[in-house]
Formats: C-alpha cells, sequence, structure tokens
C-alpha cells in the first residue's frame, strides 16, 4: 500500500522559513516525479513546485519562485519543500503527490494534478502577518 505523508506545517511568522517533508512508504520515490501543491480555504489546489523523477529538473510556480526549493533525500525516501520568506498569502494546506504508475516520469505543469496518482493528506500552513 502506497502512503505518503507530509509534515513540517504549522504556524510561522511571515518573513520566516519552514520546511515541509514529504515521507514515502510502499513506494520509492526517487523513481516518481513528486510534486507540491497548496490549497488555501475557497480556492483551489494549486501547483507549487515538483521534482522530475527522469532528469532531476526542480520546476517552480507562481509566487513562491525564488523563494522555494525542492529536494530529495533517497536515504529517507522523502522529498522536502523549503520556503523562504513566508508571506500571508503562502498559508494554506500543502498536499505532495506522486506519479507512481509511470516511473522516471517528467513533472506536470503546474495545472497537471490529474496526472498524479497518489496523494498525502497534506500539512496545514499558517502564516502570521
Amino acid at each position: 500500500q502506497v502512503q505518503l505523508v507530509e509534515s513540517g506545517g504549522g504556524l510561522v511568522q511571515a518573513g520566516e522559513s519552514l520546511t515541509l517533508s514529504c515521507v514515502g512508504s510502499g513506494v520509492t520515490l526517487d523513481r516518481a516525479a513528486v510534486g507540491w501543491f497548496r490549497q488555501a480555504p475557497g480556492k483551489e489546489r494549486e501547483g507549487v513546485s515538483c521534482l522530475s523523477a527522469s532528469d532531476g529538473r526542480r520546476n517552480y510556480w507562481g509566487s513562491v519562485k525564488g523563494r522555494a526549493t525542492i529536494s530529495r533525500d533517497n536515504s529517507r525516501n522523502a522529498v522536502y519543500l523549503r520556503l523562504n520568506s513566508l508571506r500571508p498569502e503562502d498559508a494554506g494546506t500543502y498536499y505532495c503527490a506522486a506519479i507512481t504508475f509511470r516511473p522516471y516520469s517528467d513533472c506536470p505543469g503546474p495545472s497537471g494534478r490529474h496526472e498524479y496518482d497518489q496523494w498525502g493528506l497534506g500539512t496545514q500552513v499558517i502564516v502570521s502577518s
């Protein structure tokens, strides 16, 4: 059974940083494109970042460009998303997702969430101004 478990969310002050973790079980994440999405209340889920499994390319979308770093730790079967200079508009539930049915795939675009077949339950980020 495949599971993705996110952690690292919480309450932070604007301008601070945090690192979100996504740990996989039942799947080897270094063979999967892994994306991070976020959803604010009343808004659609949006793609934030993705790490390609084909060439290791890092993709960032929207307002996190220049403030985010996605990385992988194969020894822990984990993918991380570090967010710097957090803003109130960064608040929301952050989800990681993986494309496991097609190993070593590239990342879909930011609106390609339907291409991911495995999702975590999310971790909430609250940013106070």
